[in-house]
């Protein structure tokens, strides 16, 4: 397979491309933006590995690489790049300014991306599209997370009108939505609250990346009849 990562040189998108790329059947692009050192330790760790250099605040840098798409003959794109906090703090204490700039980020290029790969899906009747959201759009969203959690709810959103209007073409879109891990975007959470985390979690431990990789692994793998369906990786906490 022909997979594509967004930011999968470092954090969940590191162990994803890792996962995947153990694989020697699959061809693993990755774009990467401030991580070119790890981008060079995986394509030299695997051979079947490509790293796309690719700032998502940069729009003419996000176009060239939609229009890359078409070339490189996807089987599968996976929506896992994500810049900015985890945790800001109370909403009325958010400038609005802030919204308006990571939705840009975070949400614009998945747009352009996706539309992109869905024009080239189409033509080949196949395709598979993956987007890591959050756990906290199946609970109550932490103190903190507007920015975050809005985004992802957007994204959630498109996630289900992509499954509904590409069923036809043999094209699935599905997503992830972990709890928290300890990963770059969340090393400035404060280590009470992960304690507490912990503690509330069933499994009382904090969820790893590579548990999640392994979801995206299983969903780039699945049966076609798997479509527009969330998978929440909480350890059941919180059950509705």
């Amino acid at each position: 397979m022909k997979i594509l990562i967004t930011g999968g040189a470092s954090g969940l998108g590191e162990s994803i491309t890792r996962t995947l790329a153990k694989n020697s059947s699959n061809t693993v692009y990755f774009t990467f933006s401030q991580s070119s050192a790890k981008a060079q330790q995986l394509e030299a760790e695997f051979n079947n590995t490509i790293a796309l250099a690719c700032d998502f605040a940069d729009e003419k840098a996000v176009e060239t690489l939609a229009q890359k798409i078409a070339e490189l003959k996807l089987d599968v794109l996976v929506h896992n790049a994500y810049s900015g906090d985890y945790l800001k703090t109370h909403f009325h204490k958010i400038e609005t300014g802030n919204f308006l700039t990571d939705f840009k980020v975070n949400v614009m290029p998945v747009v352009a991306l996706t539309q992109a790969a869905i024009n080239s899906f189409r033509k080949q009747k196949s395709g598979k599209i993956i987007t890591v959201l959050t756990s906290a759009l199946a609970d109550v969203p932490p103190v903190g997370s507007a920015v975050y959690t809005s985004n992802k709810a957007y994204l959630a959103k498109l996630t289900e009108v992509w499954a509904h209007e590409n069923a036809k073409f043999n094209i699935t879109s599905n997503s992830v939505s972990p709890a928290f891990m300890e990963t770059a975007m969340t090393s400035g959470t404060d280590e009470r609250i992960k304690e507490q985390m912990i503690e509330s979690n069933p499994a009382k431990r904090l969820l790893t990346t590579e548990e999640v990789a392994e979801a995206v692994a299983f969903l780039v793998n699945d049966t076609t009849q798997i479509n527009g369906k969330d998978f929440v990786i909480n350890a059941g906490d919180k059950l509705k």
